[in-house]
């Protein structure tokens, strides 16, 4: 065996082919979108590029056929901020010296995927990194996050995919668990309980509160409202910055073309944006059918299925709540104004709900979805691997 670094379109393309073959007898795999891959790799197009390093590798067999694959990469913001940045006791220094890796797949091979964790440490360890994260991306916590450990049926868009035996392939190799990943799922016809019923209705009778659902027209307006409540609810988290109004006009931007405005919904008190709940149509029912590709002839048929209703799954991003409204129960009342709509018969084809994954370091949220009916339904895990294995593992730390 021997590994070779991506440096020539022909390896690129390897890349993405190889998954392909890995998983070509496996009915759960949905192929990802080749121009969602590439882009994370791609300078032009991932902003990490500016704040830090990647690249990739495939592993090759005596006879020079693919057997892996993997990619390494860190932030230089995350993994090596000034001391004057953190505090004592801050949640950041659980990310000092953390590098990364991630799109690994590989055989049912030991020392095929020790081969892979090896050159990820060694690149890493040469930058100055002490450990290293994974599977995750080369970009933001919602795509290509975390290893599958419960239910490995089919993907969510975005979502990493994996078999079971990848498990034993890291533990193996001395990766243990960071953080746990838990997705939710209810049915988009299940009521609330009579308790959380009752404090949706009282918060959506309070006529200083108002909810109502995305319009695609104003959606400019909606990004501006979508930012306002990030800023306040997300950014004591740790690593995470404030979001500027040209990034969530971009996010907002890049769903038009796939959002549907009914499950799009907004809270509102004395007429300030104080809480949303994101969902988008499950594409991944839609993209099964594309084989990676989405060229003009794919945007046809994608546009089809989408007229046609084939996807029944409403994918819940996220979930939002400024700090001083929270625990009164706006969030059920999110829920609650969210389902009178979606309820009604034929008024959309979803059927279900899962909703993106919490992370068991956030409790809150966790209660959250299990207080609005929702049931855990998969798991991914975040795997750490400390360089020095004489160190003292910790988990992440618990947002109070």
């Amino acid at each position: 065996m021997h590994i070779v670094e991506i440096t020539t379109p022909a390896q690129a393309r390897e890349f993405l082919e190889f998954p392909v073959r890995l998983y070509r007898k496996d009915p759960n795999y949905i192929r990802p979108l080749n121009q969602d891959v590439e882009a994370v790799f791609d300078p032009g197009k991932n902003k990490l590029f500016q704040k830090g390093e990647c690249t990739r590798w495939l592993l090759l067999d005596e006879q020079n056929r693919t057997i892996g694959r993997v990619a390494a990469f860190y932030n230089r913001e995350t993994a090596f901020p000034p001391e004057t940045d953190v505090p004592a006791s801050s949640k950041i220094d659980a990310f000092r010296g953390a590098g990364a890796m991630g799109f690994f797949e590989c055989l049912d091979d030991l020392a095929a995927a020790t081969m892979l964790f090896d050159t990820c440490r060694e690149w890493l360890a040469q930058r100055g990194l002490t450990m290293m994260d994974g599977p995750v991306n080369f970009g933001d916590r919602d795509r290509w996050w975390g290893l599958v450990t419960e239910n490995f049926g089919s993907p969510i868009y975005g979502a990493n995919y994996n078999p079971p035996y990848y498990e034993k392939l890291f533990r193996n190799y001395g990766f243990e668990t960071f953080y746990r990943q838990i997705s939710y799922y209810r049915t988009v016809n299940e009521q609330l309980r009579p308790a959380v019923l009752a404090r949706a209705e009282r918060i959506v009778k309070d006529t200083r509160y108002h909810f109502r659902h995305m319009r695609k027209r104003k959606w400019a307006r909606y990004a501006e409202d979508l930012r306002t409540i990030y800023n306040k609810a997300w950014v004591k988290h740790s690593g995470v910055k404030p979001m500027t109004s040209e990034t969530a006009r971009k996010m907002m931007r890049s769903m038009l073309d796939i959002l549907d405005e009914r499950i799009i919904w907004f809270g509102y008190y004395d007429g300030e944006p104080v809480a949303f709940y994101i969902n988008l149509p499950e594409i991944n029912e839609i993209i099964r059918h594309l084989n990676g590709k989405l060229g003009w002839w794919q945007k046809i048929r994608f546009k089809y299925y989408q007229w046609r209703g084939t996807v029944e799954t409403m994918f819940g991003v996220v979930f939002g709540v400024v700090p001083e409204h929270q625990r009164k129960g706006v969030e059920a009342a999110l829920v609650y104004a969210t389902a009178q709509l979606v309820q009604k018969p034929g008024a959309v084809p979803y059927k279900q709900t899962v909703m993106n994954w919490i992370g068991d370091f956030n409790p809150k949220m966790m209660a959250v979805a299990e207080l609005v009916g929702g049931r855990p339904w998969r798991t991914h895990e975040t795997l750490r691997y400390l360089f020095d294995r004489t160190r003292e593992f910790q988990r992440h730390p618990v947002i109070d």
